[in-house]
């Protein structure tokens, strides 16, 4: 699967929930995640590839396993993941943290909105503050200059600013304060 992405610091959610509900009749969605990152085998932190187990408030979870470069532009990232039901998160995340060890722990509250093919994160992360994330969802007849067009139109719209942008995972953020 393929998104193009970008993540930027904002400092007043209500702002940019404002914004983003002129674009959408989607109300949102507020999720709560835990992820624990876990150590990939001869791949260091900064490799750009992350392997992690997200768990929601129910207790199920996604295991995802994503690639993307730490640019500040509009990126690719690639990536896989699969759902995994409340008795599965437990016993993997016990076994990934044996065999690999754990990076660290981000917990956040998002808040996603769809526009078009685009999901929309309002994320509060717990230790780091408020950001704002663009997803967009490559279909198979996209590349990526078509994706980097919409993130493109969709920053203008948000009024996100380039000196806002982040390059670097949420975890990378946290391991570096």
């Amino acid at each position: 699967m393929r998104n193009i992405e970008i993540k930027a610091r904002i400092d007043d959610p209500a702002v940019k929930i404002s914004r983003v509900k002129q674009l959408t009749t989607d109300e949102g969605k507020i999720i709560k995640q835990h992820d624990t990152f876990f150590k990939i085998p001869n791949v260091t932190q900064y490799e750009n590839t992350k392997l992690k187990l997200r768990r929601f408030e129910d207790d199920s979870g996604e295991l995802i396993y994503y690639h993307r470069a730490n640019t500040l532009d509009p990126k690719l990232s690639t990536y896989e993941k699969t759902s995994l039901d409340l008795n599965a998160c437990a016993g993997i995340e016990r076994i990934l943290s044996a065999s690999n060890g754990c990076l660290g722990i981000v917990k956040k509250t998002r808040i996603l909105y769809m526009v078009g093919q685009t999901r929309v994160h309002i994320d509060e992360v717990e230790g780091l503050g408020n950001f704002l994330e663009l997803e967009v969802v490559l279909t198979d007849e996209q590349d990526t200059n078509d994706g980097q067009k919409i993130a493109e139109d969709l920053m203008t719209k948000l009024d996100i600013k380039s000196e806002d942008l982040i390059a670097n995972a949420y975890i990378d953020l946290l391991t570096d304060k």
